[in-house]
């Protein structure tokens, strides 16, 4: 998640200026953050103009509070850690370590929720449905001795996925935040589980989660579940996760950014943001769909042409969810060690005044789930 690389003069200029605000918010914030996404309203633009193209099953968003309902259950699961690489998801929960639409506006308001109409046929809106999962990791070259700052979660059980990126600055101060991630994407796996069957609230599993966390350090956060109602997602940080719909970018869900550079985050010391900072969405999906999460090493160096590309090809293909994974991980790696080529971060990085060119590399992790017909699987 750090900003790296010194391929050119530009970077060396452009990371020296980051080190410096890095170090400001750190001492300000008892934490230190180097990471970035695109902004909100960038992300609500590429939406408007995939409207006025006349695509199909864009989203009309309406906001409304979030309410906390009921707590129970205790299932059990198997939890895992492992390194680097694919995963498939096992019949019980896997955790790894190495692991504008109208209506839209760009305050970013925390504790609310954005509804989705996708434009379901009704003939598929009842019918039951799940997640078949995979996911692929690269940790930064830099890291792959310890892993990387990456964590991810997958579980059948209770349909829902998870991704955390541990904030990169940390390591200054001797401090591994992939500690961080890996334990509030554990504790975040457990907390789904303890919720009642057909009422899930993500706000509180992630409120449970942060509270349970206890390793030093810092993270994002996005967790994705189907439901009987589409899929319920949260989101914090610039992590994050896409829709893909008959060729389509049906949905992507916006970074959450105090400025360039510096995303929301969950921090061990309380004085980050908090859980009910999260933007929460509701969207309704349906067989054939594909779902993309992934920490901001994916969306930092791939446009949502690029992911949605990979995800037709693949499709195409007849490959499964974690070979798709690890084609978009790898694409994204690939872009990452481009100094010449646009990337979203480059772009980023000029809008906010930096001359900075090519990718950012960072430890990748990407999610794949196919929305698939549960009778029929």
């Amino acid at each position: 998640m750090a900003v790296c690389g010194s391929r050119t003069s530009h970077i060396g200029h452009f990371v020296g200026n980051i080190t410096a605000r890095r170090l400001q918010y750190g001492l300000s914030m008892n934490c230190t953050v180097s990471y970035n996404k695109r902004g909100f309203e960038k992300v609500r633009k590429i939406n408007r103009s995939l409207r006025n193209k006349g695509h199909p099953n864009n989203m009309l968003f309406q906001y409304f509070t979030t309410h906390v309902t009921k707590r129970w259950a205790d299932p059990k699961s198997y939890i895992g850690f492992e390194s680097e690489g694919l995963h498939n998801l096992s019949p019980a929960c896997f955790s790894s370590g190495t692991a504008s639409a109208p209506g839209v506006s760009s305050d970013n308001a925390k504790g609310e929720e954005q509804v989705a109409n996708t434009a379901v046929d009704s003939s598929e809106a009842k019918i039951p449905l799940k997640l078949n999962s995979g996911s692929f990791n690269l940790p930064h070259p830099a890291k792959a001795k310890t892993g990387g700052e990456d964590a991810h979660f997958m579980c059948t059980l209770t349909q829902a996925i998870g991704v955390a990126d541990g904030v990169g600055g940390w390591a200054d101060l001797g401090i591994d935040a992939g500690l961080y991630a890996r334990e509030l994407m554990s504790n975040s796996l457990a907390a789904i589980q303890e919720e009642p069957k057909g009422s899930i609230d993500l706000i509180r599993a992630l409120d449970k989660a942060y509270v349970r966390t206890k390793a030093k350090g810092s993270s994002t956060a996005c967790i994705v579940a189907l439901t009987d109602e589409g899929l319920y997602a949260v989101n914090l940080g610039d992590s994050g996760f896409m829709l893909v719909r008959h060729g389509y970018a049906a949905f992507k869900s916006p970074a959450q950014q105090h400025g360039f550079n510096f995303p929301y985050q969950l921090d061990c010391n309380n004085a980050g943001d908090s859980p009910s900072s999260a933007m929460v969405f509701k969207i309704a999906v349906a067989p054939g769909d594909v779902l993309i999460a992934g920490t901001d090493g994916l969306f930092d160096n791939l446009y949502d042409e690029d992911i949605k590309g990979v995800v037709l090809q693949s499709v195409e293909a007849g490959l499964g969810p974690q070979m798709t994974a690890q084609r978009i991980a790898e694409l994204a790696q690939q872009r990452a060690m481009d100094p010449k080529k646009s990337s979203p971060f480059s772009d980023g990085a000029q809008e906010a005044g930096f001359e900075y060119h090519g990718g950012k590399l960072d430890d990748i992790t990407v999610v794949v789930s196919y929305v698939t017909n549960n009778e029929n699987s």
